[in-house]
């Protein structure tokens, strides 16, 4: 084949010096390629474009692909404009510029005393907002100098800092910097979770340019200061300032605004009041970068000494006692929904509360445990003791604890007599009965016939009690009960009269309430009440009633000659009512009453309701209320004050011990009184407690043995 033969045509490309083949075309004369400019605009087909090699086409290339990138480029713009409206929207609705000034904490409620004074809190301690223009430099310059060194030269987001963040943890082998401004942070606590996604960090950089642009550099960092995490729960510059060196933002010193400023990187590892080597060792970083910076001379730098910090606030609230774990959730109730900080003001009176704590530690309890209820009688409680020791224990025996009442309870069994149409001085058999195989029994084992309702209430007799529930009806004295506000379970048996069902204390003391109050059922609160507390079916359907002024004279009559029986120790100065309670074998022992405008509940045993011989509601418990009255009330006691051993007997405590020295006292004092009366001589009992004996009053001549017995006990002294 001939070289020179490309196929199709055949040209001669030999040499020019070689012979020329007569057989060969002359090659056309040869043609200069086009430059790019005209191939550009030549519309000739074969010059690209739609016509390709040798085809047609619609218009030069180079015009047609202008004009796509004009076209793309114009809707490119077109988006972003779109997209940047929405930003705006978004960030608006999203990301509003008064949420930054608003920490990220959990829902924080501020419970305080009926003055106002804080008591208890549940959440984050919150300081108040701080402007970084009236802080002293050397607070601003800590913070900037080891959080954001060029923060009044970005726009939001430090280029610089994020590259040398990412060489620093490619040279580590991990996280170990971070490159986040203070605007970048101040987006994140204010506005975002912790959660690290790209998609997060996406929102954090686009609003730390939306904050840059709204607010100032002095606005950005002071509501980065008003709302940073400084460890133990505290949060913004004000509140970490107290809680750790007990002093306002202005007046912290240079080493105290460098450990703070420190304890921003690891708030929780590095707080001071558990990690202060941790803290200095960190603050003490933190004056290096102040004085790179240029912010501290090296001699200044020097100068700066390790911090102390206080063990604890000046001013720290507990964040638990027994009354604000009962009262918070109607707290939170009453606040609605908590985004911050929060201050519900309770009932609760910080002198009353202190006095309650003071007489249970004073009590001698050993290892039985004690609670006390305080309110007034319209159901303000005023103070709450739940135990011995909160920190201990935090289990609230006023609220949850519910426990026999034993002889408290006999108060439904009275008013139900009442009600029935009995008087104080209506007889009862106070002997023994047998009720459907039941066989009560006095604790004291006396019996001592036909007495009154004030002798038999006085005395706490336990067939009176029968006697009167089987005569009134068992319906009718649940009745009594739920109308004061019982609402656990009752027996529906003739046991009841006893105190055989279980019961809380502040029920029980609520219920008591009622009796003071005149008006009945007596709710039991810790909140101060406002109108429009309850919807209107509610008041219709469960307002109070009010209480007959001929019923609660009898029953205050009752109370008060318990005061004179088997609650003597509870004796005070000014008129008082109440009632004792012992259960079986000592297990429960209580006393409640009221006085002045106080209604108090008090009870005393075991956890595990173990016996404790000896124990009854005329003892310790009595004590217990009478030295709390004494010093709420501000009165002198009736005489100096009796200590009765814990192991004291009172004619209600001894259930089945058959007590031999009991009985011969009690018979005694009961066989010289009636003696003392035949001779004309007549012994009483004061409001005070005191015996009076004096010469009896003449009058007509004395009625048969068997009803002055009746007669002359109508005040109900025992003794």
């Amino acid at each position: 084949m001939d070289p020179y033969d490309s196929g199709r045509v055949r040209y001669n490309h030999a040499p020019a010096d070689a012979p020329r083949d007569p057989w060969r075309p002359t090659p056309p004369p040869a043609q200069p390629l086009p430059s790019f400019d005209a191939w550009q605009d030549d519309p000739s087909p074969g010059y690209g474009g739609d016509g390709g090699r040798g085809g047609g086409g619609d218009g030069p290339p180079r015009r047609r692909r202008r004009i796509r990138w004009g076209k793309w480029l114009v809707r490119g713009t077109a988006a972003g404009i779109v997209l940047f409206i929405l930003a705006v929207i978004w960030l608006a609705v999203t990301a509003p510029l008064s949420q930054s000034l608003k920490p990220p904490t959990p829902p924080s409620i501020t419970l305080t005393d009926a003055s106002g004074q804080p008591i208890a809190r549940r959440g984050a301690i919150i300081g108040a907002p701080v402007d970084a223009s009236t802080l002293p430099p050397h607070v601003r310059e800590a913070f900037v100098a080891i959080e954001d060194r060029r923060f009044f030269s970005h726009w939001g987001v430090d280029p610089r800092g994020i590259a040398r963040a990412a060489w620093h943890n490619m040279r580590g082998g991990g996280v170990r910097e971070g490159g986040s401004t203070i605007t970048q942070q101040l987006a994140k606590n204010a506005f975002l979770d912790s959660d690290r996604t790209a998609a997060r960090k996406i929102r954090e950089v686009a609003i730390a340019f939306w904050l840059e642009a709204w607010l100032s550099k002095n606005e950005i960092l002071s509501r980065y200061l008003s709302n940073v995490y400084f460890g133990d729960n505290v949060y913004g510059l004000t509140a970490a300032s107290q809680h750790y060196f007990g002093r306002r933002p202005q007046n912290l010193n240079v080493g105290q605004a460098a450990m703070l400023a420190g304890l921003v990187k690891a708030p929780s590892r590095l707080a001071p009041t558990g990690n202060l080597e941790g803290a200095r060792k960190r603050q003490a970083v933190v004056i290096g970068a102040m004085e790179d910076a240029g912010f501290l001379t090296h001699r200044e730098a020097q100068a700066v000494q390790p911090q102390r910090v206080l063990a604890k606030s000046a001013q720290s609230v507990p964040t638990g006692t027994y009354f604000a774990d009962w009262v918070l959730p109607s707290a939170r109730d009453q606040a609605g929904e908590i985004r911050d900080e929060t201050k519900v003001k309770t009932t609760l009176d910080r002198k009353l509360q202190a006095t309650a704590e003071r007489v249970i530690r004073q009590a001698g309890l050993k290892k039985a445990q004690a609670a006390l209820v305080a309110m007034r009688p319209n159901g303000e409680v005023v103070a709450m003791v739940g135990g011995k020791s909160y920190a201990d224990s935090p289990f609230n025996r006023a609220t949850q604890a519910k426990r026999q009442p034993g002889s408290t309870f006999k108060l439904f069994v009275y008013l139900a007599a009442i009600r029935a149409g009995m008087t104080p001085a209506s007889t009862v058999e106070d002997e023994p009965v047998e009720i459907a195989g039941w066989k009560p029994k006095n604790d004291d084992n006396r019996y001592l016939g036909e007495i009154t309702l004030a002798r038999a209430f006085a005395r706490s007799s336990n067939v009176a009690a029968a006697r009167l529930t089987q005569q009134v009806g068992v319906r009718q004295v649940i009745k009594a009960a739920r109308d004061l506000g019982i609402s656990t379970p009752i027996a529906n048996e003739a046991t009841i009269g006893l105190g055989t069902s279980e019961v809380s204390l502040l029920e029980l003391t609520a219920a008591y309430a009622g009796i003071a109050n005149g008006r009945y059922p007596v709710e039991a609160h810790g909140l101060r009440e406002t109108a429009g507390n309850k919807g209107w079916f509610e008041s219709l359907t469960g307002g109070q009633k009010t209480m007959p002024d001929e019923q609660r004279a009898a029953m205050l009559s009752l109370l008060s000659s318990s005061i004179r029986g088997t609650g003597r120790q509870a004796a005070l100065s000014v008129p008082g009512y109440g009632k004792t309670g012992t259960s079986q074998s000592g297990r429960d022992a209580w006393f409640i009453g009221f006085a002045g405008d106080l209604v108090v509940g008090v009870w005393v045993g075991n956890d595990d309701n173990s016996p404790n011989p000896g124990l009854h509601g005329g003892g310790i418990p009595a004590q217990i209320w009478r030295n709390f009255m004494q010093s709420a009330l501000n009165i002198q006691p009736v005489v100096k004050p009796v200590v009765v051993e814990e192991n004291a007997i009172d004619p209600e405590a001894a259930i089945g011990n058959g007590d031999p020295v009991g009985d011969l006292i009690g018979g005694a004092v009961d066989q010289t009184a009636d003696r003392l009366r035949d001779l004309g001589v007549d012994i009483r009992q004061s409001d005070d407690g005191s015996l009076i004996v004096g010469p009896r009053d003449r009058g007509p001549p004395p009625p048969p043995r068997e009803d002055r017995r009746g007669n002359d006990d109508q005040d109900g002294g025992e003794e």
